[in-house]
């Protein structure tokens, strides 16, 4: 087990400042809590501490630092504060999320559009609202009700921004999708929680293709229920959808917006998928409220966001930070929306985006980081960038050389935020802070309101070691819930089972003495290629379809500063693994689940090692492909199989 010696602290790479320390919302909101509470709070760590012992004072008081717009005040600010779950937050309050979203409705630019083609829009608050209030209309006559589910398989384009502020206004639920999906997988998704309004683009753009997806849209409908309506956005122009309404025309002739529906602090907001690792996706609810006022707390105190920023995140509709993106909208920021291939039609695109767009948070992921310093980007001597202020990275953990590239050669002296959490929560567990210096392959500092600790096997918490990542005290962002889990208990069994009354959330993390963090990888056997989660039962139910394929087992192997999919096949009698077959594979793969699916090498195996009661057992297999010790053979029906999985040559390059 590796470890993190504490007399050897990593080095300091980016310091605030003290212009910083003193302007930023987060000295603001400490000054805030110290004239409300009489406090003396006078640094981060001092912060963060009363906001996990007092958490209803330190989340009420970004209540009001913020804004939040609300037509109810609550009767309590935090019931059942040991309940973990069973909290409940802002009882009584009635708010809005997309009221608080559009509560700008000016000539101030909402959304700023560039396509890897070039295409380019720039969209006030005024038209925001005007498009958002004339699509809840539409939904409405369309029948589109509280709690209904709209559904959509979207790029990331304005129409997909519109749709949820739409569905949020009348109270329905929103869930989306990325185009590129196989129609298996969205189906794997959207069949489980019954749409009443699918919206769907016509295709997408990638790499310089225009892309169809009018077929794949109508293996959806096949698979909804028939009263499903389907409205079409002509983003493509490749043609109609049959039996879908158009959107353009449906928010032309839209009634007057109706009233905001206020609506209780864990109203559903979002469905969101995990990846699927032990089945179908779990389909994990979030409320408005608690996203509302989680992403405030990190855009307004951590990013420090305001109306003259210009946000831009590097995501598509179906990864949580699209929904965290489309939040900066309550801080009356910019967004900056990009859709295709970030290398298309040059290595440094979106680096030009950013600078021509005057962008001055630029999210995105640690392997774009990565795959940019491959490719050679180089653009600090070219352009400047010298809006940038913030750089913020996730998915996967951030190498200590990316650290480096971007301060060396994208934009030195930017703030370089490493940050995590994930789907569970739509939001952060640790992420960067103004007030704090920046350590070099570390996360800052664990969130305000987030009572973030790790342990260790036993449940005992533990610095500079690797261990769980776990959060002990209720936090608003928690899920409502999972979809058809009425007593709950596949919703207990995901978080608090290894640890009762404890959030623990699967991440291998160490704690420092100086409270940065160091996430070494997932716990469980979720692959992450490109920081982008993957179940393997997504891959096993493409590729067991196949008449020549008998079994499979799937993992990540550490390869460089990322992840690579292999994928075992163990194949019908007499048959070998040619390149037709490989191909068919990765074929299969690619059009019914996703281009991330396609494993970057295939293997023949005889076998596949499973554990007493049956199970595949993919952490012994990734553990020997690793050269890693397997901890307990004794688990397993046939460890003997594991020497198939040792110093294969195939995965040696």
């Amino acid at each position: 087990m590796s470890s993190v010696n504490p007399t050897t602290a990593a080095p300091i790479v980016w310091q605030p400042t003290e212009m910083l320390r003193r302007q930023c919302q987060m000295a603001a909101f400490m000054r805030a809590a110290n004239d409300r509470h009489g406090l003396a709070l006078t640094d981060y760590d001092a912060l963060w501490c009363w906001s996990i012992d007092q958490p209803a004072a330190f989340w009420s008081l970004l209540w009001d630092f913020a804004g939040v717009v609300a037509s109810d005040g609550c009767d309590t600010v935090l019931q059942d504060a040991y309940a973990m779950p069973g909290a409940r937050w802002f009882v009584g309050a009635r708010l809005n999320y997309a009221e608080n979203l559009l509560r700008h409705r000016d000539a101030h630019t909402a959304l700023v559009f560039r396509g890897e083609d070039g295409r380019e829009r720039h969209l006030s608050y005024a038209w925001l609202y005007r498009q958002a209030g004339a699509m809840a209309a539409a939904m409405r006559r369309l029948g589109v009700s509280e709690g209904d589910r709209v559904a959509a398989i979207v790029p990331n384009i304005p129409e997909a921004v519109v749709g949820l502020l739409a569905s949020a206004w009348i109270g329905a639920i929103w869930s989306s999708c990325s185009p590129d999906f196989g129609a298996q997988g969205i189906i794997d998704r959207f069949g489980q929680i019954t749409p009443k309004l699918l919206i769907a683009a016509d295709g997408y753009r990638f790499k310089g293709k225009r892309i169809d997806i009018r077929g794949k849209v109508g293996e959806v409908r096949a698979a909804l229920a028939a009263e499903t309506v389907c409205v079409q956005i002509a983003w493509q122009g490749t043609g109609d959808i049959p039996g879908a309404l158009d959107w353009g025309g449906l928010v032309a002739t839209a009634d007057a917006p109706p009233d905001f529906v206020p609506l209780p602090f864990d109203h559903p907001l979002y469905i969101l998928f995990s990846s699927g690792t032990t089945g179908k996706p779990k389909c994990i609810v979030h409320g408005a409220g608690g996203s509302l006022l989680q992403h405030l707390k990190e855009h307004r105190l951590h990013c420090d966001i305001q109306r003259d920023d210009r946000v831009f995140y590097f995501t598509t509709c179906g990864w949580m930070m699209w929904n965290w993106l489309v939040s900066a909208l309550a801080s009356g920021a910019t967004l900056v929306l990009f859709d295709g291939n970030p290398f298309h039609p040059q290595a440094d695109s979106l680096w030009e985006m950013a600078d021509d767009l005057g962008v001055t948070v630029f999210g995105t992921s640690a392997k774009y980081l990565s795959a940019s310093e491959k490719a050679g980007v180089r653009v600090a001597q070219q352009w400047g960038l010298d809006d940038l202020r913030l750089v913020l990275s996730t998915g996967s953990p951030l190498a200590p050389e990316s650290f480096d590239y971007v301060l060396r050669d994208i934009r030195p002296g930017a703030q370089l935020c490493s940050i995590s959490g994930g789907t569970d929560i739509v939001s952060c567990f640790a992420l960067g802070s103004p007030l704090l210096p920046v350590r070099r392959g570390q996360l800052q500092c664990r969130g305000l309101g987030m009572a973030v600790d790790v342990f260790d096997a036993q449940g005992h918490s533990v610095r500079n070691v690797p261990g769980e990542l776990v959060c002990t005290r209720p936090f608003p962002s928690m899920p409502v819930g999972f979809w058809d889990d009425a007593d709950g208990s596949r919703y207990h069994a995901a978080y608090f089972e290894r640890f009762p009354g404890v959030w623990t959330h699967g991440d291998f993390t160490v704690l420092t003495d100086d409270g940065g963090l160091i996430i070494e990888g997932r716990s469980d056997a979720v692959l992450n290629p490109g920081g982008v989660r993957i179940g393997t039962a997504e891959i096993y139910r493409q590729v067991e379809r196949l008449p020549q394929i008998q079994e499979s087992v799937c993992i990540g192997q550490r390869w460089g500063d990322d992840v690579r999919v292999v994928l075992f096949v163990v194949l019908r009698d007499g048959l070998r693994l040619d390149e037709s077959l490989s191909k068919e594979i990765r074929d299969t793969l690619r059009e019914n689940a996703s281009p991330r699916h396609v494993p970057a090498r295939i293997v023949q195996v005889t076998d596949i090692p499973r554990t007493r009661s049956g199970k595949l057992s993919e952490l012994a297999v990734r553990d020997t492909v690793e050269g890693r010790p397997v901890a307990n053979t004794e688990a397993l029906l046939n460890p003997e199989v594991l020497a198939q999985y040792r110093d294969r040559s195939e995965l040696r390059d």
